[in-house]
């Protein structure tokens, strides 16, 4: 067993007993806060907290108790009698660092940048949040843009949008401003970073579908031959949340990063040819790329290494849907003949398969080694303290053996609070080993237009350092914060 498996199991121990202990020797009945193991030791802040202008200290309590929320004090508004560890500092940022009112929308690069489109341009920090640059497009589009447009650098209005590296480096990415400005009204502005020329691009297009709120994104890994659509070294496909979901209308793709072409997707009682699609690689030393590829769970798809993109639990019929690297459609299965377990599911580094889903109030981590055949899983059972779980995400390094899972959800007695799992090694046991508390966790917001505190979905990302940064929302702030880890085994 590695140090990792030797404090866990060390960690564990001290959770059983000191939860079956509780209450045997006497004293007072109240909750004592930081009564927890050492969960720190091993652990080091990768940098001092107080170099970051808004650092903040987050409860760290038992993942395996649930009762460490405490009891919502009205009078106060803040938890009391909370049971915890102690706490770690995170810095925190807000909207000035790429949001919006309701959401960011947050990706990790191999580089190890933190990437933030949840407002109208690029956003992205190369130092952990230190320093942070924007890209605007230039007054003119590039030379090969299909539909030349000028622009008004920073004044196309209100946006947002979304972004996600390619496995060769590249940020694939769009904006969508949808509101009246001097530049014009519902706009689609493609933003491509090239990773070998170190620069940034932007061709506008004209979308058949209007209202992108919210835009998904990922690659197709190539060599794509598209035929009408073009040849490439991959595809990226945007889709729109509101029609992909609401109607099933198609996206749109693209092979050159810029230029995009209306793509239709499958009716969902389809009947197409099935595909085997093997998703099998343990063995195939994928590189730390593949760490970076998931794009946001609710773009319900995954990149597959071999080439393609693969869309989980796609037809009614709980049958899995594959495109393939000439952009065909066709029903896929594993090399078994089964379908995935849900909808979200994605690669990292090591090969291994994570597929997660919701299942009333409790999330289910499942983790295959053999392309989707087998599976172990874990279950986060918030029963006893939520009454809805309202948003969620999580994502995983294979690097770091690493599985990060959040989850926004309603207190049974309380507001809104925002929690956060991490699994260290999960290559040895997907069970997680600790739950950080996001914030004051005092604070109902709703997504969706029209509400007056919103906080639309669940956005984070995972560095190469195996640093999490993730979105929240608490009453500091009227729009919506993510915070970026500090404290990390060493």
């Amino acid at each position: 067993m590695n140090r990792r498996g030797l404090m866990r199991g060390a960690l564990l121990a001290l959770v059983i007993f000191t939860q079956t202990m509780a209450g045997c020797f006497g004293g007072s009945d109240e909750t004592q806060p930081d009564a927890g193991p050492p969960w720190d030791i091993g652990f080091t802040y990768i940098e001092d907290p107080s170099g970051h202008s808004d650092p903040r200290a987050f409860d760290v309590a038992s993942p395996f108790d649930n009762t460490s929320l405490g009891d919502w004090d009205a009078a106060s508004s803040s938890w009391v009698n909370r049971t915890k560890w102690g706490n770690a500092s995170w810095a925190v940022f807000g909207n000035e660092e790429g949001g919006n009112c309701c959401e960011h929308y947050l990706a990790a690069t191999k580089e190890g940048w933190i990437l933030n489109f949840g407002g109208e341009y690029p956003t992205w920090s190369e130092d952990r949040g230190h320093t942070w640059q924007e890209y605007r497009p230039s007054v003119l589009s590039q030379i090969g843009c299909r539909e030349p447009k000028p622009t008004v650098p920073g004044q196309e209005g209100l946006g947002e949008g979304s972004i996600v590296q390619a496995t060769n480096g590249d940020l694939i990415s769009m904006g969508w401003f949808p509101y009246p400005s001097s530049s014009g009204a519902d706009q689609f502005y493609a933003f491509l970073y090239d990773a070998e020329d170190e620069e940034w691009t932007w061709c506008f297009n004209r979308t058949p579908e209007p209202f992108y709120d919210r835009s998904w994104q990922v690659e197709v890994v190539g060599p794509i031959s598209g035929g009408l659509y073009g040849n490439g070294d991959y595809a990226t496909l945007v889709i729109s949340n509101f029609w992909h979901q609401v109607a099933n209308l198609g996206g749109q793709i693209s092979t050159d990063g810029l230029n995009y072409d209306y793509f239709d997707f499958p009716d969902r009682d389809a009947s197409l040819r099935v595909e085997t699609v093997d998703l099998t690689f343990v063995s195939e030393d994928l590189g730390v790329e593949w760490d970076y590829t998931k794009p946001h769970k609710e773009m319900r798809a995954f990149p597959v290494p071999s080439g393609g993109l693969y869309f989980p639990n796609y037809f009614q019929n709980g049958q899995d849907a594959f495109l393939d690297t000439n952009l065909n459609w066709m029903a896929a299965e594993t090399t078994e003949g089964n379908s995935l377990p849900s909808e979200y599911c994605a690669f990292d580094s090591s090969g291994g398969l994570h597929c997660v889903q919701a299942q009333g109030l409790s999330i289910l981590h499942e983790l295959s080694w053999d392309g989707g055949e087998t599976w172990i899983n874990q279950t986060y059972d918030l029963s006893d303290v939520a009454s809805d779980i309202e948003e969620w995400e999580w994502h995983s390094n294979g690097e770091q053996d690493l599985f990060v899972l959040n989850v926004r959800y309603q207190s049974a007695e309380g507001p809104d609070v925002d929690v956060a799992y991490h699994v260290r090694g999960y290559s040895e046991d997907i069970a997680p080993d600790m739950m950080t508390f996001l914030g004051q966790g005092d604070l109902d917001s709703t997504s969706g237009a029209g509400n007056d505190i919103r906080f639309d979905f669940a956005s984070m990302g995972i560095l190469p350092d195996g640093g999490s940064f993730i979105a929240y929302h608490d009453s500091t702030d009227p729009d919506p914060l993510f915070g970026v880890e500090l404290l990390l085994p060493e």
